[in-house]
């Protein structure tokens, strides 16, 4: 925006403005008036006042024009605005071999008892195999109650342990690839608790453009009491992939999901929860799936 008002303006020069400049403003706010009334929210949003700062004058008289909106940097990390607890996620991906799935699942869920018994402190939230997406993929969530410590004192556990890294290794021969990242949950969607839904979940996986990442969460904030009803978590990594984010649902079956879905569309704002979080994504993908029978969220 300064940019533009150095090479049209003249203020950044000091000057005043004379009655050429003054009908050149004219013309613009003229023209602009009618094209941003017929605009969709997501490029009026561009054009519209915000109040995260004024423009001071030597940015330039188009600047002001246009109301171009910037956002001052935070003074705390993302973390910290983002989430409200020391709680930490794991997200494991574990993509298997087709014809090893089941030595495979009853392999994992000795290792998941196994590590919980020896690691009191970290717990399974929940576990998934993937029906639409990346199939023979397993998806699992772990949750470590006493945040990074707990989550480092599980690494250390199932590095040293005897019993833990004999399971680990024969994980290993039922696996085509495997990815893990750690994650906090966003404050305004809470912590996910062990419940019976007694349905199939979905999770939509998004990767953002960096910086983009409060925006996203100031619009959820108030996007996700439209969905409250079929919400189970939302999260954002901290490390592996970063700027991701993934959002948990839960439906009884694919058509209720198309149901549910249209109907939040006839809800007076979530039109604009999305024109203006659409604009954050660079990437995204969703995997339809079904609970494990050891998965503590059903």
């Amino acid at each position: 925006s300064g940019h533009y008002g150095r090479s049209y303006g003249d203020e950044s020069r000091g000057t005043s403005r004379g009655p050429k400049t003054m009908a050149c403003v004219w013309k613009i706010k003229s023209f602009l008036a009618p094209c941003s009334a017929s605009l969709g929210p997501q490029i009026k949003r561009a054009l519209s006042t915000s109040p995260c700062r004024q423009l001071n004058s030597s940015e330039g008289w188009l600047s002001k024009l246009l109301h171009v909106r910037k956002i001052e940097p935070g003074k705390d990390s993302h973390s910290r605005l983002l989430s409200d607890t020391e709680i930490v996620y794991e997200l494991q991906i574990h993509d298997v071999k087709p014809d090893a799935v089941q030595p495979y699942l009853r392999g994992y869920e000795s290792y998941c008892q196994l590590l919980q018994s020896k690691a009191p402190d970290c717990e399974l939230i929940g576990s998934w195999q993937v029906v639409i997406g990346d199939q023979d993929q397993y998806l699992h969530i772990w949750r470590f109650k006493q945040g990074w410590r707990s989550a480092h004192g599980s690494i250390d556990v199932c590095n040293t342990d005897a019993d833990l890294l004999k399971l680990h290794a024969d994980e290993a021969k039922h696996l085509r690839a495997r990815q893990n990242q750690y994650m906090l949950p966003f404050s305004f969607w809470g912590n996910p608790e062990p419940k019976h839904h007694g349905g199939m979940y979905e999770i939509r996986s998004y990767v953002l453009k960096p910086g983009t990442m409060i925006e996203w969460g100031n619009n959820w904030a108030r996007g996700i009491n439209f969905r409250r009803a079929n919400a189970v978590a939302g999260f954002f990594s901290q490390i592996g992939q970063l700027y991701m984010v993934h959002h948990i649902w839960t439906y009884k079956d694919l058509h209720a999901r198309k149901e549910i879905r249209e109907d939040n569309w006839r809800k007076p704002g979530w039109d604009e929860c999305v024109a203006y979080t659409v604009p954050l994504i660079r990437e995204m993908r969703s995997r339809w799936m079904r609970p494990t029978d050891f998965s503590p969220l059903k």
